[in-house]
């Protein structure tokens, strides 16, 4: 069992034991409870009862949170013609084509997002093994294969997240950081909620929402009421 250090049971003692809290409380719980001597992120984690190893159970998706993660991300195009040009005027970090590959190739990652127009996946393809495991392969379903570069760079700047249910059958995504008043954090976790309830597939059976809990990096959860996002 994993030894804990005294500031976290300490924390852990300011949680009233059984209980599953609201929203609100559960994020004025985070923060007061927060003890690192950083701004640590606070992340929103769901049991979902799925089969994650059923393709028809798998649960994902993306979405804009409302009051982003507390830092823009670093975005890369991969674009040719008159698309780089557009990538550029929306705010894209970098932008390249082949150039852009063959430098990925040779190890360079100081990018959060990749966005790639359909017409260079023949090329981008070959970045799988450095990409997939890293969660930055573009993908059609995320809205990161697109040539509509522009709406996709603004979002990516704006917030937009993926989230997808691990082999486990659990989702776990950050949703803020610790200095955030409380209501931000709040609307970017309900954001979350209400988009992983949305896409509950229809071949799931029994409890959907099996148990929820809000934290931060260092803090221990906080139950929340999962009934509540269950419709």
């Amino acid at each position: 069992m994993k030894k804990r250090g005294k500031k976290y049971l300490a924390a852990l003692e300011k949680i009233e034991e059984g209980r599953k809290y609201n929203l609100e409380e559960a994020a004025q719980k985070v923060k007061e409870i927060a003890f690192a001597g950083f701004d640590e992120t606070v992340e929103l984690t769901m049991w979902l009862g799925v089969d994650p190893r059923k393709a028809d159970q798998l649960v994902r998706g993306t979405l804009v949170l409302p009051h982003g993660l507390g830092k823009s991300k670093t975005v890369l195009v991969i674009a040719q013609g008159e698309k780089i040009k557009e990538a550029e005027e929306a705010g894209a970090d970098f932008v390249g084509g082949e150039d852009m590959v063959n430098k990925i190739k040779g190890g360079w990652l100081e990018f959060d997002a990749v966005i790639s127009t359909p017409d260079m996946m023949r090329l981008v393809g070959g970045l799988g093994k450095v990409l997939g495991p890293r969660g930055l392969m573009p993908n059609p379903k995320t809205g990161t294969v697109t040539f509509d570069v522009k709406t996709a760079v603004k979002e990516t700047k704006a917030g937009k997240v993926e989230y997808r249910v691990d082999k486990t059958g659990v989702v776990h995504l950050a949703v803020g950081k610790v200095s955030f008043d409380v209501d931000k954090i709040q609307d970017n976790a309900r954001a979350i909620l209400e988009a992983v309830v949305k896409a509950k597939p229809s071949t799931a059976k029994g409890k959907y929402v099996k148990k929820v809990n809000l934290a931060s990096t260092m803090g221990p959860g906080v139950l929340l009421d999962e009934a509540a996002y269950v419709k």
